[in-house]
């Protein structure tokens, strides 16, 4: 941690390592990524962690993770990007989310090797009733329940809108109407979104968090027994970077899932059991000097989905500067606040974090990977391979 409590990011080096190259550009640590591998899997405890590709976005990346020991298998976000990866060699790829997207689910369920690799997540029998209107009976695509995991406190519904699938009742309904519509049942998910994509700040998201595991735990085993005696699941997953050490007693899972804590970006500076190492930061230039003790950075507004707020935000890290309240972080600048600001220069770089993981490749084609001061390679993301998939 550095002086101001803020994870350490060695600036010197990510400046040794890409001297000469233009900015805006966005780095991984190969260090720090692969000791953040390291520890998802030793939170893990024995149980195999399925990448998030959302929370990647660099395939590249993505064969690194999967190489090392304790990672196996993809949860992707689209149905096309499923089938890209699978095209690249990659195999057992779980789309984590619903999809109408008729030309891909189409080409899905007209190639057997894809069927074997793909799987789809469905929620309801409405869902179900869609993919067999529009791939027939007997299609032979593989599915996966995505139950909601949600707290439930009365009235009040903590956590986030997603799946409808809640009960043993609920999750038998669907299983049924999948297996009658010649779709294969073969897994369930849990995500525990409002523990694993919480930080640990203040009481009231503490204890948040342990009425939701105590909930779950409760729900999760009842549930997987009624499919199960339906048909047989090659996986039950949960969790994810914020969650998966406290589900490492939970019975019913087979595997985790896990993405964000390999690039460990600002969301996950304020969580009580792990402490990741920020692996990803971007560099922007500095083109103006409106005031003394202010400099303005070239683009940099790459604010991170979710609830609107300042948690969402990037932050300047490795210098003393901050950003200004009352412009943030802009779509083509960047103003900074600062004692270091009258020390830079035209063209010196100001160095970021982002919010969120994955999502900010969607603004670069390149990832710059270095080590100790040194660029090891530069490799393509997603973005810089021609796929965007929403």
């Amino acid at each position: 941690m550095s002086r101001s409590g803020e994870p350490f990011v060695d600036i010197d080096a990510l400046e040794a390592a890409t001297a000469g190259l233009p900015a805006p550009l966005v780095t991984v640590d190969l260090d720090a990524f692969d000791a953040n591998a390291d520890d998802l899997v030793r939170r893990a405890a024995g149980r195999p962690i399925r990448v998030a590709s959302k929370s990647v976005r660099c395939r590249t990346l993505l064969r690194r993770v999967l190489d090392r020991p304790g990672f196996a298998g993809v949860m992707a976000y689209a149905v096309p990007e499923a089938v890209w990866l699978v095209r690249q060699g990659f195999t057992d790829v779980f789309v984590a989310y619903p999809s109408v997207d008729r030309e891909w689910l189409q080409s899905l369920a007209a190639d057997e090797y894809l069927r074997d690799q793909i799987s789809v997540a469905v929620d309801s029998v409405e869902q179900v009733r869609f993919l067999a209107d529009l791939l027939g009976p007997d299609s032979g695509v593989r599915v996966a329940l995505d139950v909601d995991c949600s707290l439930r406190v009365g009235r009040v519904h903590l956590g986030v809108r997603r799946s409808p699938l809640r009960t043993p009742a609920d999750a038998l309904g669907v299983t049924r109407a999948a297996l009658d519509a010649g779709l294969r049942v073969v897994g369930i998910m849990f995500y525990d979104a409002q523990v694993a994509g919480l930080p640990d700040r203040g009481p009231h998201l503490k204890t948040l968090k342990k009425r939701s595991l105590v909930d779950l735990a409760q729900r999760r085993g009842p549930l997987v027994e009624a499919v199960r005696a339906l048909t047989e699941l090659d996986f039950v997953n949960g969790g994810g970077t914020g969650s998966i050490g406290r589900l490492a007693a939970a019975d019913s899972l087979t595997e985790f899932a896990a993405g964000s804590g390999l690039y460990a970006p600002t969301l996950f500076d304020a969580y009580d059991d792990f402490a990741p190492r920020p692996a990803m930061t971007y560099a922007l230039p500095v083109v103006r000097r409106p005031a003394k003790g202010i400099v303005t950075a070239y683009s940099g507004g790459y604010v991170a989905s979710g609830e609107p707020g300042w948690t969402r935000v990037p932050k300047p890290v490795g210098r003393a500067l901050a950003l200004i309240r009352s412009e943030a972080a802009g779509e083509v600048q960047t103003p900074l606040r600062g004692r270091a600001a009258d020390g830079l220069a035209l063209g010196d770089r100001v160095w970021m974090r982002g919010a969120k993981a994955g999502e900010l490749l969607e603004r670069f084609d390149h990832v710059h990977l270095v080590r100790q001061g040194r660029l090891v390679e530069t490799v393509p993301s997603y973005r810089g391979e021609g796929q965007n998939f929403g």
